[in-house]
């Protein structure tokens, strides 16, 4: 697609600057120290491991702090921190610590560590949760054994665990840091902006939406294990402005870039320097509602709340053109989609992968029968993250098409995701990866279960209850037969479909823009691990 002229001089002018201040960079082999540089548009939100649910945290956490469990490159589990498990019973699980390995701070890494890890990410202020679905305490065996005790069976524990990290008790101890940070209420505390893991990088200094800068760490257990990269620092961009972060690409300040617009893919193909690596992302656009409160927020509806109607929120899924989406906005790089879960992901069907078609009359018809044929006004909450602004606009455009008068309030990242969790919306637009666990459960407790105030319906912001759909999640949290499992799961996603809870738009696709140097192996979390980065 051709740029407009506007736009291609803005690039020049922008390349032009960056040229002018980059820093003349050795190149990998030249020097001693090689540096990865590494930018994307989102900043870390906080570096508590057991905070914030959000991707580009978990994005840099996930290089400082370690799970007792990882995937390899087909995503299977493997051992980590734990060399081993087994079950004695259906109620306990038993991990084999790894020994000789040690925090950045230099600390041993032990048992005692676990289990202060395990209270802390059950802590009602952790976002965490879900990753310990199941569990109900640990225990200290030995040095380097601990049990999770169950309060339910749980046969997928360690797909949970992946996303499960092991904080140090006595630096937390020491930096009054014992409980999460209270991410919600925008809390400031020592372990948000400190970090002190056992992973394969150690947080040097972090200034927030300039740069993060993140050192190898020399005592990382993979390096024995041979499982290390060549990197040995990593600058850490955040560049909102599209069109500053890809001339940063193209003058050579920056060697990678995980969220190009896609509309620049093409032209960066052309460019003999660069290299782009597509993936399918494990994740899924979707638009919820407000189906809790009797009055809608933000509306000119009084006394009632039009998404409390089925009708309505069918009208507001044959209103959603994701094939206009697909091409339009992403550029060809999604796959319109119709459930909550990708192929990927255990418990898919394809039978529940089904969209409500386009059909902007069918829509129409459906807001006359709930008694708005003169529509309504409503705002749609966004994150001021691309491709979500450029979506958030479209669908704005879709919606008033059929009546239901649609502001974008496209918000900032670091302000959308507290206003969600305060239930401050009517109507919003998320994306939810099932990635760090590849399985069914933990998208279908977190987005459809009614909320308890616990790990259920922990981002069910919209409020959606239905004591059936909690009855097949409960199911699916202790079943141990597979057929029997992956049926509930099954027939979750369809009663999804029927109740148009959520509405699924579509997966994305990922493109990641490196220099020819770099090689980065691509994940289905959208996530570069720096251990396996090589630079040439």
């Amino acid at each position: 697609m051709t740029q407009p002229a506007a736009y291609r001089l803005l690039i020049s002018m922008v390349v032009a600057s960056v040229l002018l201040l980059a820093h003349a960079a050795p190149a990998a082999g030249q020097g001693q120290v090689r540096t990865l540089r590494y930018a994307s548009q989102d900043d870390p939100q906080t570096f508590d491991p057991h905070s914030a649910s959000l991707l580009a945290t978990t994005r840099m956490t996930s290089q400082i702090y370690e799970p007792l469990v990882f995937r390899d490159a087909n995503w299977i589990i493997i051992p980590w921190l734990s060399v081993s498990w087994s079950q004695p019973n259906d109620k306990t699980w038993r991990f084999k610590l790894r020994e000789g390995v040690t925090f950045h701070d230099g600390a041993p890494f032990t048992a005692d560590d676990v289990v202060f890890s395990v209270e802390r990410a059950l802590s009602p202020l952790s976002q965490q949760s879900s990753s310990l679905q199941g569990v109900l305490s640990a225990r200290k065996i030995d040095s380097f054994t601990v049990e999770m005790v169950m309060k339910e069976p749980n046969p997928v524990l360690t797909s949970h665990l992946f996303n499960f990290r092991i904080m140090n008790k006595a630096w937390a101890i020491k930096n009054k840091s014992v409980t999460p940070q209270n991410y919600k209420e925008k809390e400031d505390t020592f372990s948000a902006r400190n970090a002190n893991g056992t992973g394969a990088y150690i947080l040097k200094s972090h200034e927030p939406d300039v740069k993060t800068l993140l050192l190898k760490n020399p005592h990382w257990w993979g390096i024995k294990a041979g499982l290390k990269g060549n990197v040995d620092e990593v600058v850490v961009r955040p560049i909102k402005s599209n069109a500053t972060r890809i001339a940063a690409l193209i003058s050579g300040e920056v060697d990678l870039v995980i969220d190009p617009p896609t509309q620049d893919i093409a032209r960066l193909r052309g460019i003999a320097e660069l290299k782009v690596q597509e993936s399918a992302e494990s994740r899924v656009q979707y638009v919820a509602f407000d189906v809790q409160r009797d009055e809608l927020l933000y509306s000119n509806i009084k006394g009632k709340n039009p998404f409390k109607d089925l009708r309505v929120r069918q009208a507001v899924a044959y209103a959603i053109d994701a094939e206009a989406i697909k091409s339009k906005v992403m550029r060809g790089f999604a796959i319109p989609i119709g459930t909550l879960i990708t192929p990927q992901v255990n418990g898919f069907a394809p039978e529940a992968n089904k969209r409500l078609p386009y059909d902007r009359e069918k829509a129409r018809k459906l807001m006359a029968e709930a008694g708005y044929a003169d529509g309504f006004e409503v705002t749609l909450d966004c994150g001021n993250n691309q491709p979500a602004a450029d979506i958030c606009q479209s669908l704005a455009v879709m919606l008033t098409q059929i009546g239901i008068r649609t502001r974008p309030n496209v918000v900032p990242v670091a302000n959308f995701y507290p206003k969600l969790e305060k239930l401050d919306t009517s109507l919003y637009l998320l994306s939810w990866g099932s990635g760090v666990t590849s399985d069914a459960l933990y998208t279908l407790q977190s987005l459809l279960h009614t909320a308890n105030g616990k790990t259920d319906g922990e981002f069910n912001l919209g409020r959606y209850s239905n004591p059936k759909m909690d009855a097949l999640i409960q199911s699916i949290k202790v079943e141990s037969d597979a057929a029997r499992r992956n049926d509930a799961i099954r027939d979750a996603l369809l009663l999804n479909n029927v109740e148009v809870a959520t509405i699924a738009i579509h997966q994305p696709l990922i493109p990641w823009v490196m220099r020819k140097n770099v090689s980065a192996p691509s994940t289905p979390v959208n996530t570069v691990y720096f251990y396996q980065v090589n630079l040439q």
